[in-house]
């Protein structure tokens, strides 16, 4: 039944999931996908054997979501996983399938996060639970954790748990589990062990076996550079700055991000254009025309418009959001290195990701190398090349005969050497894009200070290790003296919960109050209001630009103002 299946519409999910996978570039689904939810949404438990990077975290989420009572705000839907990291990421995935879905509470639960902020939450209500087998016993022991209305338990990467020594564990928690439950166990490999878990637990399962599927792309070289302390579209620039490219295909995930990062590359002097399918026909067709005649040389695209894109001018290709299986990977870098050209695929990889990045290089039977940031340096060199290579395309193809003269003139009148008159023109024609990138130096006030009396408010932190190569942007966050914070309080925070890393975050001053914070320039939106909910001594953020609190406060006072004179 499931080689029949080519599209999503076809599996009998509703029209809020559809529209969120629409809008997250999913076209078909991948093999554990097809045969995997429609025996979840049957409600038949399942035995299915899958790699990372097929699509597994899809195959059970979507059809589980399908099942929610909303009006219901228990938990009826418990997943393990072996890491924090893939609790992290399996919880994410539950919360970008969901956004159409109002009301829905997912929460990840795992060791080493507060205590307390799981059980204020768990006392909220939550319909999705995603943790670490040790976590939840914790919270099945305290009884804070309440599964009496469960329906439905995955175990993700069982292979995994077992190496991991947390198979009793699993076990124990489903001896806590209500006797009718529906059960997804998922499993790259089928030990013993494993199956007599199955046999315990499972009811008359479903068995579902996914032949990992291997591509070689020996045809294009693959880096990928760590994510981390400078923003993704600083990281994308310097790297296109340097790159030899001749045309470039960007992936990014959504149709949003696609037209922004287009907009924002366009503003940084690269001709570019978004690709997505809120796009008509003729409108794709022409931008994609446009890529081939060079009148664009970057394309920001999601995966849906990009399939089966032939462009020979394309060299490069950007996965700038990582792809949510390893054959949407493989589809993508297939733009690039077609009828045997070499091409380059380069990808932008956090932290909670580097489980797909290993799935990806057995998918691909090749290693993917560690890509080193270009420096200052090898930007202005760069720059520097190019802008001889321009004068001497200049000098061979244009005529010059009229500007003789004038520079002539200029010798004669001033007695100026005409090699001061070709630096100043030089100077002149780089302004916009100076070949020369200056270090930038902090902000007065981030610089140390002198010792101030404690009548002035403020307690002026050390300030951290400033990276020369970044521009800062000053936030403000409602979190200060009073509220007992410490300077490594407001760091382990934002280190943690916006991966930036502790060297990156800048200057930090606490008031009575509030405080600042220096933080690296063009921070995600979806990181900034993450950031805004995230508690530092049970207190949250509410993070802000530095000034817009004022702005805010003088507009209320003015509003209250003409309400006692109106």
């Amino acid at each position: 039944m499931s080689s029949a299946i080519t599209d999503f519409g076809q599996l009998a999910l509703s029209t809020p999931i559809l529209r969120a996978l629409e809008e997250a570039g999913y076209e078909t689904p991948s093999p554990i996908q097809a045969a995997g939810i429609p025996v979840i949404l049957e409600g038949h438990d399942l035995l299915g054997q899958a790699q990372t990077g097929t699509g597994k975290t899809a195959a059970f989420a979507l059809p589980l979501l399908e099942r929610l009572e909303l009006s219901n705000k228990q938990a009826q839907v418990l997943v393990l996983t072996p890491t924090r990291e893939l609790a992290i990421q399996v919880a994410e995935a539950f919360q970008a399938y969901a956004r159409h879905l109002p009301g829905l509470h997912v929460l990840p639960i795992y060791g080493g996060q507060s205590m307390a902020i799981q059980l204020k939450q768990l006392r909220r209500g939550v319909h999705v639970v995603i943790g670490t087998p040790g976590r939840i016993m914790d919270h099945l022991r305290r009884q804070t954790l309440d599964l009496s209305a469960l329906r439905s338990l995955v175990l993700d990467e069982a292979d995994e748990m077992l190496r991991m020594g947390f198979l009793e564990d699993v076990e124990w928690i489903l001896e806590h589990t209500p006797p009718q439950r529906q059960v997804a166990l998922f499993s790259a490999t089928m030990p013993d062990a494993i199956r007599k878990v199955a046999r315990r637990h499972l009811h008359q399962p479903r068995e579902i076996k996914i032949e990992s599927r291997t591509s070689t792309v020996a045809a294009i070289k693959q880096k990928y550079w760590q994510v981390g302390g400078l923003h993704k579209l600083d990281a994308l620039t310097r790297i296109l700055e340097v790159e030899d490219f001749d045309a470039a295909i960007v992936f990014v995930r959504t149709k949003t991000a696609s037209v922004e990062l287009a907009e924002k590359l366009e503003a940084r002097g690269f001709a570019s254009a978004a690709l997505n399918g809120d796009m008509s026909q003729a409108l794709r067709e022409r931008t994609i025309e446009q890529l081939k005649n060079g009148r664009h040389d970057i394309v920001v695209a999601t995966d849906v418009v990009a399939r089966g894109l032939d462009v020979k001018r394309i060299t490069h290709v950007f996965n700038y959001d990582i792809p949510y299986d390893t054959e949407a990977y493989v589809h993508r870098i297939g733009r690039t290195g077609r009828a045997g050209r070499e091409g380059t695929a380069i990808l932008f990889v956090s932290t909670r990701e580097t489980r797909m990045l290993r799935a990806i290089e057995r998918a691909t039977r090749q290693p993917i190398e560690r890509m080193r940031l270009p420096s200052r340096d090898d930007i202005s060199n760069r720059r520097v090349e190019r802008f001889k290579q321009q004068i001497l395309d200049t000098l061979e193809n244009e005529t010059l005969d009229f500007f003789h003269p004038i520079i002539e003139q200029l010798q004669r009148e001033h007695a100026v050497d005409a090699s001061h008159i070709a630096a100043a023109l030089a100077f002149q024609l780089q302004k916009e894009r100076p070949l020369q990138l200056l270090e930038q130096h902090p902000p007065r006030e981030s610089r140390p200070e002198p010792r101030r009396e404690k009548s002035l408010g403020a307690t002026a932190a050390p300030r951290l290790r400033r990276h020369p190569e970044i521009e800062m942007v000053r936030y403000r966050i409602e979190v200060g003296r009073k509220h007992e914070v410490a300077v490594k309080d407001i760091v382990g925070a934002i280190a943690n919960e916006a991966e930036i890393e502790a060297r990156y975050i800048g200057h930090i001053k606490l008031y009575h109050d509030h405080s600042t914070v220096d933080l690296p320039d063009g921070m995600p939106e979806e990181t900034f209001q993450h950031l805004r909910k995230v508690r530092v001594r049970q207190h949250p953020l509410r993070i802000s630009r530095a000034g817009e609190y004022t702005r805010k406060k003088h507009h209320k006072h003015g509003k209250a103002m003409l309400s006692q004179h109106g």
